[in-house]
């Protein structure tokens, strides 16, 4: 029998996947490193336990994540769908309320990568209406596009700040009965106040999406959120797979959302924030640095001057952080993921000594030119 490669047999799949450009994710594009700042990951992670066998199939929608996490949201269980990720969430709503080679969606670049890559895999058009300053919604903009859904990230990745809220709100009201308006709030534990459920009971074309991979500190998990009306609920249960949360995964989710782990999340949060405010701090000092965003979550977006040298130096020291100078709408940014206290110091002291050696005269260039 012939052997059979991988690119004999390419031909016969898909177009949309031969043309298809991957989602990059931070631990596919990077290797090695001792300290990980570039995936945003929450570095105080707790440590669960797990109990009993595993031979039995586990349930679709297990009752004590969903009703956990409903108390948890302020909602009722029938408003939450629990999948591997907030990255089902979103490919469940473009499969269950976009026709491929008809409907589109529209997202606000620059932001998360998955958006587009679910429509796309799925053959929905995608509208890319850039944000304006990257940090407000172009709300003229989006009200030219006529998609099915409009995809918000808010605390906004990779930049880090908040959609104004009343602008959320405009978007609602513009698009009712026309499309469902999606928040990701995968990042809003860090700011709480910002978070648009308590709209739900006003707009039932809203749907938000969260996750236990940021504050909670559960990447390696896969467990996320959507949080929607029942009808959508409903129809979004109707193509998830047969058992998409494994036991374990029902085990530590429900560990995670009792009191005591909800109260361990919060004081992680309340860590994270601080150490990110100091980072901030002390890169408003370095020369080289251009700007840095507003950060609600667990990163911080600066603008420098030599991204990719800026992240190669980094690397010298094994401190990865990502270069999201590909997005659009951005250009020699890097994103800085907030890690432990020592692993903070360790980038602040990397850091500095990158910017007084790379750039010494940086600061007297500016003079000038400012004189």
């Amino acid at each position: 029998m012939s052997d059979i490669t991988s690119s004999g047999i390419n031909y016969m799949a898909r177009q949309i996947v031969k043309e298809l450009v991957p989602y990059a994710s931070a631990r596919s594009s990077m290797s090695g490193g001792a300290v990980w700042l570039n995936a945003n990951e929450n570095a105080l992670a707790p440590a669960y336990q797990l109990n009993g066998t595993f031979n039995r199939y586990p349930s679709c929608q297990p009752k004590a994540v969903i009703d956990a996490y409903a108390a948890y949201a302020g909602v009722a269980p029938g408003q939450v769908l629990v999948s591997r990720g907030a990255d089902e969430g979103i490919e469940l709503l473009i499969r269950s309320f976009c026709e491929p080679k008809t409907d589109s969606i529209t997202i606000c670049p620059p932001t998360y990568g998955m958006y587009a890559i679910s429509a796309e895999s799925n053959q929905i058009a995608v509208n890319r209406i850039l944000l304006l300053n990257t940090e407000q919604l172009d709300l003229d903009g989006i009200f030219a596009t006529e998609p099915k859904l409009i995809f918000i990230c808010s605390p906004n990745n990779p930049t880090g700040d908040l959609i104004p809220r009343q602008q959320i709100i405009a978007v609602l009201e513009h698009f009712k009965d026309k499309a469902l308006v999606v928040v990701d709030e995968a990042y809003i534990e860090f700011a709480p106040e910002a978070s648009v459920v308590p709209l739900l009971c006003h707009y039932p074309h809203l749907v938000v999406l969260r996750t236990l991979s940021k504050a909670f500190g559960l990447a390696g998990l896969r467990c996320g959120f959507t949080l929607a009306a029942p009808d959508i609920i409903n129809a979004l249960k109707k193509m998830i797979a047969p058992y998409p949360i494994a036991e374990p995964v029902a085990q530590i989710a429900a560990q995670a959302l009792s009191a005591s782990g909800i109260a361990q999340m919060q004081q992680s949060v309340a860590s994270i924030n601080q150490l990110r405010n100091d980072f901030i701090t002390a890169a408003a000092q370095w020369p080289g640095v251009q700007k840095i965003w507003p950060s609600n979550a667990n990163y911080v977006l600066l603008q420098v001057t030599d991204a990719a040298n800026c992240v190669a130096a980094l690397i010298q020291d094994d401190i990865l952080i990502r270069n999201q100078s590909s997005q659009q709408g951005l250009s020699e940014v890097v994103r800085v993921s907030v890690g432990s206290p020592a692993e903070m110091q360790r980038l602040i002291t990397t850091m500095q000594q990158y910017f007084s050696t790379a750039m010494p005269d940086y600061k007297n260039q500016q003079k000038r030119e400012c004189s």
